[in-house]
């Protein structure tokens, strides 16, 4: 069983950064393809980004291309998000999550593994 725990958010003002952090265990973490996902309140949860099991592949939706970038490190079973730029509409939890299949998509029912969330609030 995998198990995903996420860190790094908080209260940051808008055109701020924050870095994600996503640690694994209980698994072979360069097995899975890794993602992104955000839920904002009253709305459903939606793609931001996803690595290749290698990290040589990414891929990003647009609301957030160009300002967030998604790695991981397999030797520490950890992926990250940095989010630059930031706006008040990026203001969700982020979830991490690992898919069993060899490719990641931008689907989430395709991922099986999940964190627990954690909170980014960008004030305006």
């Amino acid at each position: 069983q995998v198990q995903l725990v996420e860190s790094g958010g908080g209260l940051v003002q808008a055109g701020g950064s924050l870095r994600l952090t996503c640690a694994a265990s209980g698994g072979t973490f360069r097995s899975f393809p890794m993602a992104w996902f955000r839920q904002a309140p009253g709305k459903e949860r939606e793609f931001v980004a996803t690595v290749s099991r290698s990290g040589g592949s990414t891929n990003y939706a647009d609301s957030v291309k160009g300002r967030c970038t998604i790695s991981r490190d397999n030797a520490k079973s950890t992926v990250y998000l940095q989010m630059n730029s930031l706006k008040p509409e990026d203001t969700a939890v982020y979830y991490c999550a690992a898919a069993a299949g060899i490719w990641g998509t931008s689907l989430a029912n395709s991922y099986q593994y999940w964190g627990q969330g954690t909170q980014v609030t960008v004030s305006s």
